[in-house]
């Protein structure tokens, strides 16, 4: 959640000409991550739990390169930005663990 945070705080600055493509596409797709992985921890099986994971994980490389377009497109913050694409690795490198530990 921290990441949904930093993006939220990161989007804020983008210009509003990019309201209805990055902004809402940032904000989804860095709800999702949690969000997936809140609702899979409620699931019987590991293997159903491990295919949410698999979908926060996919959700957290389309936040990633949400975010490295507005890096080429030079919008927003430049520390919101890094410390946004920081966070989405550590996220992506801890589902990664959590999933591979599971199975």
């Amino acid at each position: 959640m921290d990441l949904t945070d930093s993006a939220l705080h990161y989007i804020v600055d983008l210009p509003s000409s990019e309201r209805f493509n990055l902004i809402d596409q940032i904000n989804r797709c860095s709800c999702s991550i949690p969000s997936n992985i809140a609702e899979g921890s409620g699931k019987r099986t590991i293997n159903h739990f491990s295919e949410f994971l698999t979908t926060a994980l996919t959700s957290s490389f389309e936040l990633e390169t949400q975010l490295l377009i507005c890096e080429r497109r030079n919008y927003g913050n430049k520390e919101k930005l890094k410390e946004c694409l920081v966070l989405t690795n550590e996220v992506q490198k801890m589902i990664f663990a959590f999933r591979d530990n599971l199975k």
